[in-house]
């Protein structure tokens, strides 16, 4: 099954151009690595409102299964990634960010300053990762098991019952 993906960057100095974006080709790399394929991808400012546009622009128009945001979900007062989610899903998906924060927490004890959400616009899985490469690509492994089986479930794929 090929599952396509849009990366979010989120960062205030990446969007500037004073720091360069690791997270998002960390991600890139891992997805690639399951022959699976990045349809979007871009840096944003933590703007709530450019972030919402982005986010439902992407889910709305088909292009992507899942999208994967990196930054913006720590407790700084420029943190809002999982405001800006929150806003345009339709429906939250709680299983994905307890598992990402339960199995960080047994790497750091700072997993448990994160506040990603996840959850689903339409046919669409918005995923919040953590800013840093390490962060985002271990809460990404986390739930990638799963991730074929959600694009099944969210596209009505009629093979999806029979992993079940």
């Amino acid at each position: 099954m090929t599952i396509r993906f849009g990366i979010l960057t989120l960062s205030d100095r990446s969007a500037k151009g004073e720091r360069a974006d690791a997270s998002g080709p960390a991600l890139v790399e891992i997805i690639q690595r399951h022959n699976w394929s990045v349809v979007k991808q871009a840096i944003l400012p933590d703007d709530e409102s450019a972030i919402c546009a982005v986010l439902i622009e992407w889910a709305d128009g088909g292009e992507a299964d899942v999208i994967l945001t990196t930054g913006g979900t720590g407790f700084s007062q420029r943190d809002i990634t999982p405001e800006a989610t929150r806003a345009i899903i339709q429906r939250e998906a709680p299983g994905l960010a307890e598992t990402m924060r339960a199995e960080s927490l047994k790497k750091t004890p700072h997993a448990m300053l994160s506040r990603a959400v996840a959850g689903i616009r339409g046919s669409t899985l918005i995923v919040n990762l953590p800013g840093s490469p390490m962060g985002a690509v271990e809460n990404l492994q986390t739930i990638l098991p799963v991730l074929p089986h959600a694009v099944q479930l969210l596209t009505n794929d009629p093979e999806s019952e029979a992993s079940h």
